[in-house]
């Protein structure tokens, strides 16, 4: 064989070698997965069908309200944090989104809040229903925690950053704030923001509870992809700016038809179903 055709025959088997899933690399080792809010479930269930997919990996999913994931990252105590937001020092492949859902009793009948108008509740300037066409009762503010990711959006969104009543009640999972609201009868009625999968979950189950159209858009998974409904945020997987092969191998397949199917779920994929 000549010069020129083992050469041919050399570049021919490094590509073959290169793109031929046979000799690729299969991913192995442990991966940590730190969060705080609502987004537990869906991402245990990519962690388990990763390990499915790959029977050489184990992924740890490390969940508490009082964490802080980000900075579990900088500190090499995690591989991924989930968050809504950039952070410094980090980077960011989102996943799908989450729309903020605006949670009332079922009784209570205001139409729709704008913006705005949810902005001036939630600081307390709007303290009865009344004021926003709603019937004559006090308005009871649920928040959440100020760690949670969910929080974070909702107030840099409306900026109102800091300035959330001190009257209102922090609950912490969204659970909670369903029962709460359908559990707050007159004199007060209940207004929380929650995981738009939450609130829709516990609209179609039958609960005493309903979401409310904001800026005349109703909040729904179309709406919410296209950024028709205002109030949203996206669904990051945060990592260090170089991760390694293994975190790199999970942010694909979370983004891959079937991870994609596993964030439609419960949350809105980043494409129409």
């Amino acid at each position: 064989m000549n010069l020129a055709r083992a050469t041919v025959v050399l570049l021919v088997l490094l590509s073959t070698l290169a793109t031929d899933p046979v000799w690729a690399v299969e991913p192995a080792g442990n991966l940590i997965i730190a969060g705080n809010g609502p987004e537990q479930r869906v991402m245990e269930a990519l962690a388990r069908a990763f390990e499915k997919a790959h029977p050489r990996v184990y992924v740890d999913v490390l969940w508490d309200s009082q964490l802080n994931p980000p900075e579990m990252v900088k500190r090499g105590q995690a591989h991924i944090a989930v968050s809504a937001s950039d952070h410094p020092d980090l980077a960011s492949t989102q996943i799908g989104w989450d729309g903020i859902g605006i949670l009332v009793h079922l009784s209570n009948f205001t139409k729709e809040l704008t913006k705005q108008q949810v902005s001036l509740i939630f600081t307390g300037a709007i303290k009865e229903w009344s004021e926003v066409g709603g019937p004559e009762t006090r308005i009871l503010l649920i928040n959440r925690p100020p760690n949670q990711n969910i929080r974070d959006a909702f107030e840099s969104q409306l900026e109102i950053v800091g300035k959330i009543s001190d009257t209102a009640r922090t609950i912490d999972s969204d659970d909670l704030v369903v029962k709460t609201v359908a559990g707050t009868l007159p004199p007060s009625s209940a207004i929380a923001y929650i995981s738009l999968s939450s609130g829709l979950s516990a609209v179609a189950s039958g609960v005493a509870v309903r979401l409310l159209p904001i800026d005349k858009v109703e909040p729904e998974a179309p709406t919410v992809r296209d950024g028709r409904y205002g109030l949203r945020r996206p669904l990051l997987l945060v990592s260090r700016p170089q991760p390694d092969p293994l975190v790199q191998a999970f942010m694909a397949f979370a983004r891959s038809a079937p991870g994609q199917a596993i964030v439609g779920n419960e949350y809105v994929s980043l494409q129409s179903e």
